[in-house]
């Protein structure tokens, strides 16, 4: 079986991917791809999981979940989604390591579904946006105790995926920057529900109705209508252009404010981040989404 996790990363679609393939549930099911509502598998899984530090998995432990998570329905292919699979906010910056949990979280599912492609589904945010809306999830009120003292311009996605593909060098790795999410939506469905490219999905401008001013999406609509783009490549580039002129700039620009940070330390951790996208992008055995 195909298994398909969308492990977030936390604070970045906050959870519209899963609404969106439950809104196209009837679609997937008629080509056996099931996306089970998230009660069925996240405190499953957390607990299952959480057994197996302390013992391994029994040999029948793969089964007994499938059949839980499933229940009736009978698929090719498993759709499941969790921001906080890799970790909670509170533990992103465990003993000063990025998401220092992802080792285990992934070796242990390897382990629970030996017989199965696997494939994870990861957006990556820009540090300079991350950290914040992270800490604000926290709900901590110390930045420095949050992040164990670790230096904001030492972030690098690249290092964590580096440690997933360390204990599963045959799981499919896909990654896409968050920002660029709005303009990757209906493909992003696409691709995590493992859909035919031909199905008619619902909600492919879910995303862009945040971003847009009403306006702008009247006239995009308008437009996809009267000029259907025949690729994803020319629809990215129709929303882009609509975008550049109606952007809902409250929507788009994130504003935090936090105690000691400035605008040059903003762009030193953006620089880095442009250059660990870039390192990705030419990571071995990772897919990236590109606008």
């Amino acid at each position: 079986m195909d298994i398909a996790f969308h492990i977030g990363a936390n604070c970045t679609d906050e959870e519209r991917l899963l609404k969106s393939l439950l809104k196209n549930s009837k679609a997937l099911t008629g080509q056996g791809i099931v996306a089970p509502l998230p009660n069925k598998y996240r405190r499953l899984l957390r607990e299952t999981m959480h057994a197996c530090v302390s013992a391994p998995p029994k040999s029948d432990t793969r089964d007994i979940l499938l059949d839980a998570i499933l229940e009736e329905n009978d698929g090719r292919r498993v759709v499941l989604s969790n921001p906080d699979f890799l970790c909670v906010p509170n533990r992103i910056f465990e003993n000063a390591e990025f998401y220092s949990t992802a080792i285990e979280k992934v070796s242990i599912l390897r382990q629970l579904f030996p017989e199965d492609r696997i494939q994870f589904f990861l957006a990556i945010r820009n540090p300079a946006t991350f950290i914040p809306a992270v800490y604000a999830a926290s709900k901590q009120t110390d930045l420095v105790k949050f992040m164990n003292g670790r230096d904001p311009e030492t972030l690098r996605w690249a290092d964590v995926i580096e440690r997933m593909q360390s204990v599963a060098a045959d799981v499919d790795i896909t990654v896409w920057c968050n920002e660029d999410t709005p303009l990757l939506w209906a493909q992003l469905i696409r691709e995590i529900s493992g859909v035919d490219p031909m199905t008619r999905i619902s909600g492919g401008f879910d995303l862009l109705q945040e971003v847009m001013t009403l306006d702008g999406m009247k006239r995009f609509l308008a437009y996809i209508r009267a000029h259907p783009p025949q690729t994803e490549a020319r629809k990215r580039r129709i929303i882009s252009t609509f975008l550049d002129k109606f952007a809902n700039e409250e929507a788009i620009y994130d504003e935090f404010e936090l105690e000691g940070w400035d605008q040059d330390l903003v762009d030193r951790i953006t620089q880095h981040y442009e250059a660990d996208v870039a390192k990705i992008k030419s990571m071995p055995g990772i897919r990236f989404l590109d606008i």
